[in-house]
């Protein structure tokens, strides 16, 4: 039985759109299954570890997940800091605006935050005056005021691995009614491109997806688990990996995907399981838990 989980977790974005949708907006679990990072395991250059699809990242699911989720929004990309910045106080004069990814080591609202740490976020400004900007963090931070310098400074993101500085979404519309069930079945398509690895953009060398991921991933844990991977696993790559899948295993629920939805709560749990192994050094277990991860993307992709 899959038990869904409700509670904190770095579901940034999810909980941005969320946000910017208002009253309208279905849940976070619906909104993260409509961008398709539940499907898939990648391991980019062999050395820093996702589980999401092979040549994923947010920015190449928001759109998919817009369309399945019935709303469109405006977006602006680049330019100058000075000119990302005019329009930022244009757009406000209609209501928040989206903002990522930002580096999210430059938010020093956040405890122990004062230098970049090339991880990527997403959050919701309110107002912006000449020193300093008020937003919701979805990291746990409402209406957090943060000097306008360090915003400026996350947005360019120039530690982040993806994206173009200084994206922001706009103008949110919904174009059409859809139920939760109708959004489900509708990122379905995306999900299976995405599991497939078909349509992966140029990785850098050494990358891998899926079950070949898992088990390189495995060895590393094993044999090299230094503290900078497991730092990213235990802070983050499991926590949302496992919620991510445990989400859309009660997605495929919803819609009768009934051997799917078993498989994807296979990979919830295994992925869960690795936080404490991790935590206490007991590699060889970890490295387990994903060796018994490796074959589950097959079948998923079979199911599928």
């Amino acid at each position: 039985m899959n038990i869904p989980y409700v509670g904190s977790g770095p579901y940034c974005y999810a909980n941005a759109f969320a946000m910017m949708f208002g009253a309208a907006a279905p849940s976070t679990a619906v909104i993260e299954f409509s961008t398709a990072s539940p499907f898939g395991m990648q391991l980019i250059g062999g050395r820093l570890p996702f589980f999401d699809p092979y040549g994923w990242d947010p920015e190449r699911g928001f759109d998919d997940a817009l369309a399945a989720l019935g709303w469109s929004s405006d977006v602006a990309r680049g330019g100058t800091a000075e000119e990302a910045l005019s329009g930022l106080k244009s757009a406000l004069t209609h209501g928040p605006v989206w903002v990522g990814p930002v580096e999210m080591g430059y938010l020093t609202h956040q405890p122990g935050m004062k230098e970049p740490i090339e991880a990527d976020h997403y959050v919701v400004v309110l107002e912006v005056d000449e020193e300093r900007v008020l937003m919701h963090d979805p990291q746990g931070y409402p209406f957090a005021l943060l000097p306008l310098t360090d915003f400026m400074a996350a947005w360019a993101a120039k530690t982040v691995a993806y994206g173009t500085p200084y994206t922001m979404r706009t103008r949110f519309v919904r174009q059409r009614n859809v139920t939760e069930v109708d959004i489900i079945k509708a990122a379905i398509p995306a999900a299976k491109q995405w599991l497939s690895m078909e349509h992966a953009p140029v990785m850098p060398a050494g990358s891998l997806g899926n079950s070949r991921a898992a088990e390189a991933l495995a060895e590393l844990v094993a044999d090299n688990c230094d503290d900078a991977l497991r730092g990213h696993l235990i802070h983050f790559a499991v926590r949302v990996g496992a919620r991510r899948t445990s989400d859309a295993a009660a997605c495929l629920a919803r819609i009768g995907s009934v051997d799917a939805a078993v498989i994807v709560a296979e990979q919830a749990r295994l992925i869960g399981s690795l936080q404490h192994p991790l935590v206490v050094g007991d590699d060889r277990r970890a490295a387990a838990a994903l060796m018994n991860l490796v074959p589950t993307y097959d079948r998923l992709r079979a199911v599928l």
